[in-house]
């Protein structure tokens, strides 16, 4: 029977779906395990399950001989060598698309926390200060009728800017490549540069995948650039900002806020963010609610059957679908 090791225990509703077909192992310890656990315990394993915190390098591909599919629990994959496993034949697989609703949700979620100041309040009451209503008490900053600078806008940042359109924001984008006129049209969003975008937003909010083109986007460069009291939200990749440099912006005043749920050395935080109040710091849980998590599941699963049943996955990273299309033919 086919063999599957799954780095660490995601939902059952998925590990069904794959012990009705395979032997399954799971890590069931409450932490990540290191490179040499996951080539010890995966040993035998042709399927191997990771989370986004697992390095698959080079080592481990060629140490786990049986290997057919490297399916991660995950949108982004920048923590698998995806071009030397390609080289060795083995699939790689995420789960795109399913956290695009969850993740905006969360992006709001941020945006609004930072700019009420709702962590100090509810430590400010939990504390036992709360002695009654002053006009002076925890100002901080309207959203509605301010301008929304979206960085990256596919999925997710289209899903941000839809949600804006309920604040009555006016919405600028920065991406790739200029989106159609009907789209724009209809989020009542606008392309700009970088830099305008940059100059121009009360709010700012990253969702770009973490590339060598997107790696430290937002710099020294930037900072001097950004409009002088904005707010910084990020859900994608932590090293798309340069942690330094946001620090010393936060320092100086030249930010009024940030907030962020993805770290450049995750888990490890920079010490100062952690010690500044108009800093909300989230644990990476952008797709956390129980249906998305769940839906992950099922689509690990079925990349993992396809895969073993010597099928096309349905969701091959792109960097693959050439080597593997082409296989099928």
């Amino acid at each position: 029977m086919r063999k599957v090791f799954v780095t660490y225990k995601i939902p059952e509703v998925g590990l069904e779906i794959l012990r009705e077909h395979f032997e399954v192992s799971v890590n069931e310890k409450n932490e990540l395990l290191k490179r040499e656990e996951i080539i010890g315990m995966a040993k035998d394993a042709d399927a191997l399950i990771t989370l986004l915190a697992d390095d698959i390098d080079e080592k481990v591909i060629d140490e786990l001989k049986n290997l057919k599919i490297i399916a991660n629990y995950a949108v982004g994959y920048n923590n698998i060598d995806v071009k030397y496993a390609k080289k060795k034949g083995i699939m790689v697989t995420n789960t795109p698309d399913v956290l695009t609703e969850t993740t905006a949700d969360l992006t709001w979620a941020l945006l609004m926390a930072v700019s009420r100041r709702i962590v100090e309040a509810d430590e400010f009451v939990r504390q036992g200060k709360f002695e009654g209503w002053r006009p002076e008490l925890l100002l901080g900053d309207d959203i509605f009728g301010k301008t929304l600078g979206i960085i990256g806008f596919g999925r997710i940042g289209q899903a941000v800017a839809k949600r804006a359109l309920g604040f009555n924001m006016k919405v600028i984008y920065y991406s790739r490549t200029k989106k159609n006129e009907e789209l724009e049209r209809n989020l009542n969003a606008t392309f700009v540069s970088l830099e305008e975008l940059l100059k121009k937003s009360d709010f700012i909010t990253l969702h770009t995948p973490l590339t060598n083109e997107t790696y430290h986007l937002i710099d020294k460069k930037e900072f001097k650039i950004i409009k002088d009291g904005a707010y910084l939200i990020n859900t994608s990749r932590g090293a798309v900002v340069n942690e330094r440099e946001l620090v010393k912006a936060l320092k100086c005043g030249k930010l009024k806020g940030a907030a962020l749920d993805v770290f450049e050395n995750e888990p490890k935080i920079t010490d100062e963010l952690l010690e500044m109040k108009n800093v909300v710091l989230a644990p990476h849980i952008g797709s956390a609610s129980i249906e998305t998590r769940e839906r992950m599941a099922v689509m690990v699963a079925e990349n993992v059957l396809a895969a073993l049943n010597d099928r096309l996955p349905p969701n091959l990273v792109p960097e693959q679908r050439d080597l593997f299309n082409n296989s099928e033919n």
